[in-house]
């Protein structure tokens, strides 16, 4: 992301990708540590300058969950699930992540599936796998990208031509994070719990908090607990 930035910053054009065989720091929402296991996964940032309204911005991280999903469905028969807002998860663990950043008028879209990753350290196993643990056999790193960009570019030419709407109904339908599920929500060192309710016009996210009270989600962790 931070190569996709500087050429963002001198011009690059809207679809320019920037990709690495392995990440020695990489990072996610709120700084996290990204595991990146040299040649295992597809690790890429792209560049993209739309036309979409300013009411879009805060969609487009879930455009780009749904270009990922479509793409890991179509080129290895995986069905994966949502969870708002970045994490696509298979097999209720996570496998690829979305981290979306501003450069100079440009969106960058940051995406790391975890491909053919064979295990993970003691700390991620049981929250993390790869499209190659769930499916039992490798898969093509390249044939996924193009599904992936062939992908983004189905979902940002919905939201710039039909507004964020749809996009936000088609995450709800795609997602079982979205409304009646038990979560907890990381919010600054404290943790909200309750049952989302869906989301609202600007595809945040609802809480049901267990005290009674609506709160909507600007972001935050949100994990499953009982």
């Amino acid at each position: 992301m931070t190569e996709a930035s500087r050429l963002a910053s001198l011009g690059a054009a809207s679809g320019t990708v920037v990709g690495a065989d392995e990440q020695t720091a990489g990072y996610g929402r709120h700084g996290r540590s990204w595991h990146s296991e040299p040649g295992s996964g597809l690790y890429v940032s792209i560049i993209l300058r739309r036309r979409f309204t300013p009411t879009a911005f805060p969609v487009v991280t879930l455009a780009l969950g749904l270009a990922v999903r479509e793409a890991i469905l179509k080129t290895t028969d995986l069905a994966c699930d949502l969870r708002w807002p970045n994490d696509v998860l298979v097999e209720s663990k996570k496998c690829a992540g979305i981290l979306t950043t501003l450069e100079s008028s440009a969106i960058i879209a940051g995406i790391g599936i975890n491909v053919n990753h064979s295990s993970f350290p003691e700390g991620l196993r049981s929250i993390a796998t790869s499209l190659r643990i769930a499916s039992g056999r490798a898969h093509s790193r390249e044939r996924l990208l193009l599904s992936l960009l062939a992908s983004v570019d189905t979902y940002c030419d919905l939201l710039e031509a039909k507004g964020r709407g749809p996009v936000i109904e088609t995450f709800a339908r795609a997602s079982s994070y979205v409304s009646g599920r038990r979560v907890c929500v990381d919010q600054d060192g404290s943790l909200l719990r309750g049952t989302t309710a869906g989301l609202n016009d600007s595809g945040f996210l609802i809480l049901r908090g267990d005290d009674g009270a609506k709160n909507v989600i600007l972001a935050g962790g949100v994990r499953p607990c009982s």
